[in-house]
């Protein structure tokens, strides 16, 4: 389109002659002429400073009229519940095809140095996660497990695109993904396979390309007589009791292969797997590509990036955590984490009576975790085999009677954070000024317990009103996000002769990071939808710390710093959603870059996964620059009900990589 405008035209001022007459005549004129002259001269630069004026104007108004004609052209995009099932199909490519074309002639006034796409990354770091370099902590003096623990350096990104493994395929539809994955798509050896078999740690190989978590035998695997025995001991009938006994989350420590969490899913039990790093055979690589929730964490010298009083049963099957060592810290932390009433589940050799009584030091051992479990206000309920099951206490009166000096002394309420962020282990009681202490028998079961009462809002200063806002807001938004994935999911991935088609995409998303997760709005909306995920609520450094009314509410969330690297492996989640996190960041005076972020999502994102942003007009335009450098596919979307936002829609490619 030609957009001409008219503009005034500014003529010369003529000069003046001057004829012959007489002398006292010409004095005159000539004085007149000379005075007429100055006068002419500050006309004349009055004039030119106008028309720059008028001049500087006019181009304003031209590059507005332009963005202005490229805003009617996003506004056709614009997500509608009443209209979207009537757009057609070609019509709505030809329009993305048009904005995409629109964008690429912006980036041109960037200039090359800001259109250079980013580079893979050599394919030593397929499986490169910041932060967590065993060898440099050795080299810099760590030792006694602590060599694991996170350390983000100055420096420690590396600026590329971590590019997947060789033979890398999309995992499995859930819930097949749950029990077989491709052994291309995880790091481990054929050595790790054929030696596993603890009841954790049970797998088989599959015709040399895929790993198989269901046992071959009639025995199963022994989990679900396992989580049996475990609801025995604490006194109900069987698992599928837990939730009537107040039990929603689980902590599961040194995991396995995350099979503990897998059975109890179907049981509405959120089981999160917690393990060291670990750069073969990892426990938590293995966990996360069967669709189950897993991060690395540890017990070495740091408290646990989640708020005290947040999990309702911590579990250590040989997770291989020593419990006796570091002066009982470990446990101690154990303590801040459960919630009161809650159940600490230990499963281990050093706890078999028989084998005890015959070697003196694992005697010593058992008794000291014992003992310290007891002066911790903990009940030991049962002790069967190898497993022992404690209740930690409900009443604060329990602390003040025990024998002074026969335990841990309580924290101050400077050393009583709520929210620590991989702080130093302490070795006082935490969570004692909590305004959370409550026990889990007196809350809500699920499902209900997703919806505090007022009283309970009341702790983060909300009122029920805000909450059922928010939650109304997030039905619309999932409504919307899923008539965008369900058409494309579906068009990239058809339906196979034979297979069972559930309702679509839920069966093609599993894993969904949200970084930005407030109340846990989304969350609550893609359970209500009955989506089959689950949802990593993050909560940002920088924002409000809502993060314990996440986990009240019966999800799992965890508290990090976005400018520092995620503690996952590649190719984590299928779905990344943050909703306002860069006006969050940009109201930190962006602490670290923009690309910094996205590079980070690209790290955690699997290939043909999915990426949605919805933030400010201004942050989301700066934003799908950046995706051309990243290589993303991305469309912006206006946002019907609310001009001053958009949406920022995009997929990751599937980039393989070529033999060398």
């Amino acid at each position: 389109m030609v957009i001409k405008m008219s503009r005034p035209l500014h003529r010369g001022v003529p000069a003046i002659r001057v004829t012959s007459s007489s002398n006292g005549l010409l004095d005159s004129q000539v004085k007149e002429q000379i005075e007429k002259e100055e006068l002419d001269r500050n006309q004349s630069s009055h004039r030119s400073r106008h028309r720059l004026t008028i001049l500087l104007l006019k181009s304003s108004l031209v590059v507005i009229v332009i963005l202005a004609l490229t805003g009617s052209f996003w506004w056709t995009l614009s997500i509608s519940t009443s209209s979207r099932g009537h757009i057609f199909h070609s019509s709505r490519r030809l329009q993305e095809q048009l904005v995409s074309d629109l964008w690429d002639i912006g980036e041109l006034s960037f200039g090359t140095s800001r259109m250079k796409e980013i580079e893979f990354c050599p394919g030593e770091l397929e499986n490169y996660i910041p932060c967590f370099n065993v060898s440099e902590n050795l080299d810099s003096g760590f030792s006694d497990g602590n060599e694991y623990d996170r350390v983000c350096r100055q420096g420690s990104r590396q600026n590329c695109l971590v590019l997947p493994p060789m033979n890398y395929k999309i995992p499995l539809r859930w819930p097949t993904g749950r029990d077989i994955i491709w052994v291309a798509n995880v790091k481990i050896t054929g050595q790790e396979v054929f030696t596993s078999g603890s009841l954790t740690k049970r797998m088989m190989m599959l015709e040399e390309q895929q790993i198989s978590f269901r046992s071959a035998s009639l025995m199963f695997d022994g989990v679900e007589d396992y989580s049996h025995q475990i609801a025995e001991m604490i006194g109900l009938r069987n698992e599928s009791n837990f939730i009537q006994a107040g039990i929603r989350t689980i902590l599961d420590i040194g995991c396995g292969y995350g099979s503990f969490g897998a059975h109890l899913f179907s049981e509405q039990i959120l089981t999160i797997c917690i393990a060291n790093y670990e750069s073969s055979g990892s426990q938590v690589q293995l966990t996360l590509e069967r669709g189950l929730p897993a991060m690395i964490g540890s017990f070495s010298s740091k408290q646990l990036p989640y708020p005290s009083l947040s999990f309702d049963l911590l579990h250590c099957a040989r997770c291989g955590i020593d419990w006796d060592k570091n002066d009982g810290s470990f446990l101690i932390e154990v303590d801040r984490v459960l919630r009161p009433g809650g159940y600490f589940v230990w499963t281990s050799p050093l706890i078999n009576v028989q084998s005890s009584l015959r070697n003196k030091e694992k005697q010593k051992r058992w008794n000291f975790v014992r003992d310290f479990a007891e002066n911790l206000c903990w009940e030991l309920m049962s002790q069967q085999d190898e497993t022992v099951v404690w209740k930690k206490t409900s009443k604060k009166t329990c602390y003040n009677s025990r024998i002074s000096g026969s335990g841990p002394s309580i924290c101050s309420k400077v050393q009583d954070v709520e929210f620590p962020y991989y702080r130093p282990l302490q070795n006082c009681i935490g969570g004692m000024h909590s305004r959370r202490w409550v026990p889990i028998e007196e809350r809500a079961t699920w499902p209900s317990r997703s919806n505090l009462n007022p009283s309970e809002l009341a702790l983060y200063g909300l009122h029920l009103d805000e909450l059922n806002e928010d939650t109304a807001n997030y039905r619309i938004i999932v409504r919307n996000y899923w008539s965008l994935l369900s058409p494309l999911i579906f068009s990239d991935h058809p339906k196979r002769p034979g297979d069972e088609d559930p309702s679509p995409p839920y069966n093609m998303l599993r894993n969904v990071l949200d970084m930005n997760a407030r109340y846990g709005g989304l969350n609550a909306a893609l359970l209500e939808a009955r989506k089959s995920v689950w949802v990593m609520n993050v909560v940002p450094t920088t924002g409000p710390k809502y993060l314990p009314l996440i986990l009240d509410r019966g999800y799992f969330g965890v508290l990090h710093d976005w400018c520092e690297a995620f503690p996952t492996y590649p190719r984590t989640y299928d779905m990344v959603h943050a909703e306002g996190l860069l006006s969050l960041e940009s109201s930190q005076h962006w602490r670290c870059t923009m690309l910094d972020i996205f590079t980070e999502i690209d790290r955690m994102l699997r290939p043909e996964g999915w990426i949605i942003i919805r933030d400010a007009a201004l942050l989301i335009d700066s934003a799908r620059v950046l995706t051309r450098r990243l290589k993303w596919e991305a469309r912006v979307i206006e946002i019907e009900s609310n001009n001053d936002e958009r949406l920022l829609f995009c997929q990751k490619p599937f980039f393989k990589r070529q033999p060398s």
